[in-house]
């Protein structure tokens, strides 16, 4: 729930919402993209400031609180058309996203350590409930826009944001009533311990130049994924798919992100360097090449689902990667400043792909340019060997 809250609805709903929004509000593509660079922009800054709250917090709170501000924020969107108001919007939401999401993977990792086998099932549980924020905006957004089209609301738009922050603000009302099993199963222990001197030191103790590859690909992998949960929908309605078609391909890539946690299980707990972020990265690739290359239909499925059923193993083949080769202690640490190098990448992607889909090429052109960032992180990450601590 809480990944579902803090990506699935709070950062890839807004692909189903930037066709009518942009078609409504004279949009350029540009503009459109940099909604998403906001906030990723937001997401870093929470990123940044997270692990400090965490030392003061601990996790379970800063979940409940991040998760009912990003309810809070969606909600308030319906209610705004001007343009620096909802560029603010996205950014308060990037940060209270990051804020969920880096709190709830690091109680995923915790939950891990007592089954350690099942640690890299129950990292990918937890990143693949996107799948579960994504499926409902899928279904939801249609119906909000259908029912105020109907009403004959001027900005239909605007209901389909009320829905989303109810369905977060469910979800957090969920996540308050099994706070007392969070706070069993996942005892606060590095984040209530652990001061910001001692926080700080742990951050300089990750021997940064050994992480050089791993990082890079994974900022290279925000590049190029964003551009593609950006403007998929806009690439679909250009291609003539009709409500209906572009509602069941959101709602099957949804339900392949929930897949993914099974799928990829194994291959986290094999790899203790970048092998699995790697492979990974090459498959997500080639699911984005194939809108730059063909309209038919049945290929469009195809990459929808094989996109869906990869790109958040990869967020938490990093998670994984920091499991294997850092003390728990530093656990917080690793997966905040990962989060850091994937939100600088999310920052550059949208408005690039954006920017290349006003000019001649159109968004065909932008995805090449995602795909070309996934594989280049891929060949990168092939080079991350395990860290050898001292």
């Amino acid at each position: 729930m809480a990944a579902a809250v803090s990506l699935g609805i709070t950062r890839f709903a807004y692909a189903l919402l930037l066709p009518p929004m942009r078609e409504d509000l004279s949009w350029t593509y540009t503009l459109a993209g940099s909604m998403n660079t906001f906030n990723a922009l937001g997401y870093l800054i929470g990123a940044l400031i997270t692990p400090r709250i965490l030392s003061r917090w601990g996790a379970v709170r800063v979940l409940m609180g991040g998760a009912l501000l990003a309810s809070l924020l969606m909600a308030a969107t319906g209610f705004f058309s001007d343009t620096s108001i909802l560029l603010t919007q996205r950014l308060l939401a990037g940060i209270a996203s990051a804020a969920v999401f880096v709190s709830g993977g690091l109680l995923a990792a915790r939950l891990g350590t007592h089954l350690p086998a099942q640690s890299g099932l129950l990292l990918g549980i937890y990143y693949g409930g996107t799948g579960l924020g994504i499926s409902l905006s899928a279904v939801l957004v249609p119906v909000a826009i259908d029912l105020a089209t109907q009403d004959g609301q001027r900005h239909t738009w605007s209901w389909a944001w009320w829905a989303l922050g109810l369905a977060c603000f469910a979800m957090t009302v969920l996540l308050f009533f099994i706070r007392r099993s969070m706070l069993q199963f996942m005892p606060e222990v590095s984040a209530s311990t652990t001061t910001d001197k001692q926080a700080e030191t742990n951050v300089r103790n990750m021997h940064w130049p050994q992480w050089m590859f791993g990082l890079t690909a994974y900022g290279l992998f925000g590049v190029g994924y964003i551009g593609y949960m950006t403007f998929v929908v806009a690439v679909l309605r250009e291609q003539g798919a009709n409500a209906s078609q572009i509602t069941f391909f959101y709602a099957m890539l949804g339900l392949a992100v929930l897949a993914s946690s099974r799928v990829w299980a194994n291959l986290l707990n094999r790899y203790r360097g970048g092998q699995a972020l790697s492979i990974l990265n090459a498959l997500l690739s080639g699911a984005t090449l194939i809108p730059a290359l063909t309209s038919a239909w049945p290929l469009m499925m195809v990459s929808g689902v094989l996109f869906g059923g990869v790109f958040l193993s990869v967020v938490a083949s990093t998670t994984s990667m920091v499991k294997h080769n850092l003390a728990p202690s530093q656990w917080a640490a690793g997966i905040s400043v990962f989060t850091v190098v994937f939100a600088a990448g999310q920052i550059v992607g949208p408005t690039v792909v954006g920017w290349i889909a006003d000019g001649p090429g159109g968004l065909q052109r932008g995805l090449v340019f995602s795909a070309a960032a996934l594989l280049l992180g891929a060949v990168l990450a092939w080079q991350q060997k395990p860290i050898q601590q001292s």
